[in-house]
Protein backbone atom coordinates (compact mmCIF):
# COMPACT_ATOMS: atom_id res chain seq x y z
CA UNK A 1 0.00 0.00 0.00
CA UNK A 2 1.41 3.70 -1.13
CA UNK A 3 2.75 5.04 1.83
CA UNK A 4 0.08 8.14 1.37
CA UNK A 5 -2.50 6.38 1.72
CA UNK A 6 -1.26 3.93 4.93
CA UNK A 7 -0.63 7.65 5.93
CA UNK A 8 -4.14 8.71 6.19
CA UNK A 9 -5.95 5.27 7.12
CA UNK A 10 -3.51 5.08 10.07
CA UNK A 11 -4.87 8.94 10.93
CA UNK A 12 -8.37 7.84 10.33
CA UNK A 13 -8.23 4.80 12.54
CA UNK A 14 -6.20 6.63 15.06
CA UNK A 15 -9.43 9.48 15.31
CA UNK A 16 -12.05 6.96 15.34
CA UNK A 17 -10.44 5.77 18.69
CA UNK A 18 -10.13 9.31 19.81
CA UNK A 19 -13.62 9.54 19.14
CA UNK A 20 -14.33 6.52 20.97
CA UNK A 21 -12.56 7.75 23.98
CA UNK A 22 -14.26 11.34 24.10
CA UNK A 23 -17.64 9.46 24.42
CA UNK A 24 -16.10 7.31 26.99
CA UNK A 25 -15.08 10.68 28.76
CA UNK A 26 -18.28 12.46 27.98
CA UNK A 27 -16.47 14.77 25.58
CA UNK A 28 -19.61 14.72 23.27
CA UNK A 29 -18.21 17.95 21.33
CA UNK A 30 -15.61 16.46 20.30
CA UNK A 31 -17.17 12.69 19.26
CA UNK A 32 -18.56 14.63 16.40
CA UNK A 33 -15.47 16.87 15.55
CA UNK A 34 -13.25 12.91 15.72
CA UNK A 35 -15.77 11.17 13.57
CA UNK A 36 -15.91 14.54 10.94
CA UNK A 37 -11.79 13.70 10.77
CA UNK A 38 -12.51 10.15 10.77
CA UNK A 39 -14.35 10.38 7.33
CA UNK A 40 -12.18 13.03 6.50
CA UNK A 41 -9.05 11.07 6.39
CA UNK A 42 -10.79 8.17 5.04
CA UNK A 43 -11.92 9.61 1.80
CA UNK A 44 -8.15 11.17 1.64
CA UNK A 45 -7.33 7.91 1.71
CA UNK A 46 -9.16 6.61 -1.13
CA UNK A 47 -8.23 10.26 -3.18
CA UNK A 48 -4.56 8.85 -2.44
CA UNK A 49 -5.24 5.51 -3.68
CA UNK A 50 -7.22 6.39 -7.02
CA UNK A 51 -6.49 10.07 -7.99
CA UNK A 52 -3.47 11.08 -9.49
CA UNK A 53 -3.11 14.21 -7.77
CA UNK A 54 -2.59 15.14 -3.84
CA UNK A 55 -5.66 15.49 -1.59
CA UNK A 56 -7.22 19.17 -1.89
CA UNK A 57 -6.22 20.83 1.39
CA UNK A 58 -9.97 21.13 2.46
CA UNK A 59 -12.29 19.98 5.44
CA UNK A 60 -15.30 19.92 3.44
CA UNK A 61 -16.45 16.16 3.43
CA UNK A 62 -19.39 16.31 -0.01
CA UNK A 63 -16.80 18.17 -1.82
CA UNK A 64 -13.73 15.70 -0.65
CA UNK A 65 -16.57 12.75 -1.63
CA UNK A 66 -17.31 14.36 -4.70
CA UNK A 67 -14.43 14.98 -6.08
CA UNK A 68 -13.50 10.95 -5.30
CA UNK A 69 -16.32 9.85 -7.21
CA UNK A 70 -17.72 7.94 -4.07
CA UNK A 71 -20.69 10.34 -3.70
CA UNK A 72 -22.10 8.31 -6.94
CA UNK A 73 -22.22 5.37 -4.75
CA UNK A 74 -23.30 6.45 -1.36
CA UNK A 75 -26.54 5.50 -0.13
CA UNK A 76 -29.20 7.52 1.67
CA UNK A 77 -27.80 6.89 5.11
CA UNK A 78 -24.22 7.66 4.16
CA UNK A 79 -25.14 11.11 2.76
CA UNK A 80 -27.19 11.84 5.41
CA UNK A 81 -23.87 11.21 7.36
CA UNK A 82 -21.93 13.53 5.64
CA UNK A 83 -24.63 16.33 6.10
CA UNK A 84 -24.31 15.81 9.79
CA UNK A 85 -20.44 15.75 9.85
CA UNK A 86 -19.79 18.37 7.78
CA UNK A 87 -20.45 21.39 9.94
CA UNK A 88 -19.22 19.22 12.85
CA UNK A 89 -15.79 20.48 11.80
CA UNK A 90 -16.39 24.36 11.99
CA UNK A 91 -18.75 24.64 14.40
CA UNK A 92 -16.78 22.62 16.87
CA UNK A 93 -14.10 25.24 16.53
CA UNK A 94 -15.96 28.56 17.35
CA UNK A 95 -17.87 29.55 20.87
CA UNK A 96 -20.98 30.70 18.95
CA UNK A 97 -21.77 27.67 17.95
CA UNK A 98 -20.61 25.28 20.49
CA UNK A 99 -23.46 25.83 23.13
CA UNK A 100 -26.49 25.20 20.57
CA UNK A 101 -23.69 22.03 18.97
CA UNK A 102 -23.56 20.75 22.68
CA UNK A 103 -27.18 20.91 23.55
CA UNK A 104 -27.73 18.22 20.12
CA UNK A 105 -24.75 16.52 21.30
CA UNK A 106 -26.58 13.65 23.65
CA UNK A 107 -24.89 10.81 24.57
CA UNK A 108 -27.61 8.66 22.98
CA UNK A 109 -26.68 10.67 19.55
CA UNK A 110 -22.89 10.39 20.26
CA UNK A 111 -23.03 6.75 20.02
CA UNK A 112 -25.03 6.44 16.93
CA UNK A 113 -23.17 9.02 15.02
CA UNK A 114 -19.83 6.97 16.37
CA UNK A 115 -21.51 3.65 14.96
CA UNK A 116 -22.52 5.72 11.98
CA UNK A 117 -19.38 6.90 11.39
CA UNK A 118 -17.26 3.55 11.67
CA UNK A 119 -19.79 1.76 9.12
CA UNK A 120 -19.23 4.58 6.39
CA UNK A 121 -15.29 4.54 7.24
CA UNK A 122 -15.53 0.85 6.74
CA UNK A 123 -17.03 1.22 3.45
CA UNK A 124 -14.51 3.64 2.01
CA UNK A 125 -11.59 1.07 3.17
CA UNK A 126 -13.80 -2.19 1.77
CA UNK A 127 -13.33 0.58 -1.89
CA UNK A 128 -9.47 0.30 -1.55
Amino acid sequence: MRDKVKYWLEMSDYDIDTAAAMLETGRYLYVGFMCHQTIEKALKAYWSANLDEIPLKIHTLSRLAERTGLDKDFSEEDQDLIDILEPLNIEARYPSYKERLMKSLTHEYCINLLESTKRLQKWIKDRL
